[in-house]
């Protein structure tokens, strides 16, 4: 689901830090989450106030959290709530075939612009498409901005389920352009109606003449 007010958003020299930190965050608490929990408060000290305060708040309270909990809380709230998926083309095409789509697109886009996912990575990660943006701002946003329905839809979730992580979100979205308009109607649109059901009969693959060329840079 795409905006068209938002399409090409402004950046700032700072976005690439502000995306790479919650990149970080946004991955599965494991050992090392702890070394990736300092580094990202010491990037939010160096953001723009409304991205870094609720950075700062998420890293104050996964830095008084157990291990343990915190790993338990992300499976909890990411794992088992459809609601709650970082996902991004689950809410443009819900559990689809149109969704491999999607996920082929955004990988070709990355590959354009020289950039790899490891074998275990899904493309649509929003952990992921932050790290892309923080190597390819210009791209990054676009992406954003395009999945910006399914951010604001999460970042809702997560805000009424008190979740920690809705601190990340709340941060990711001020990088963003404020909604106004069609995004707005995007995010009313897609809350009342939820991601897409499988539609029996259509063919599943879309013609390569749909796809963009692996070799052409994705348009900034």
């Amino acid at each position: 689901m795409k905006s068209k007010t938002t399409r090409t958003a402004r950046t700032e020299p700072w976005h690439s830090h502000a995306w790479q930190a919650q990149s970080l965050l946004l991955a599965y608490p494991d050992e090392q989450f702890e070394q990736r929990l300092a580094l990202a408060g010491r990037v939010a000290a160096t953001l723009p106030e409304p991205v870094a305060r609720p950075m700062l708040r998420f890293t104050a309270h996964a830095g008084q959290t157990s291990p343990a909990d915190l790993a338990a809380a992300y499976v909890a709230t990411f794992d088992h709530r459809k609601r709650c998926c970082l996902y991004l083309t689950y809410y443009a095409h819900g559990d689809t075939r149109k969704r491999g789509i999607g996920l082929l697109r955004l990988k070709q886009t990355y590959a354009a612009s020289g950039w790899r996912l490891s074998d275990d990575e899904l493309s649509d990660h929003l952990a992921v498409v932050l790290e892309f943006a923080a190597t390819d701002p210009a791209t990054g946003a676009r992406l954003l901005t395009e999945h910006r329905a399914g951010l604001e839809l999460l970042r809702l979730a997560l805000n009424d389920d008190g979740s920690p992580w809705a601190h990340v979100l709340d941060s990711v979205s001020a990088t963003l352009p404020t909604l106004a308009g069609d995004d707005r109607e995007a995010v009313m649109r897609l809350a009342a109606q939820g991601p897409p059901e499988e539609q029996v009969g259509l063919d599943p693959y879309a013609s390569p003449v749909f796809l963009p060329d692996p070799v052409v840079g994705a348009p900034r």
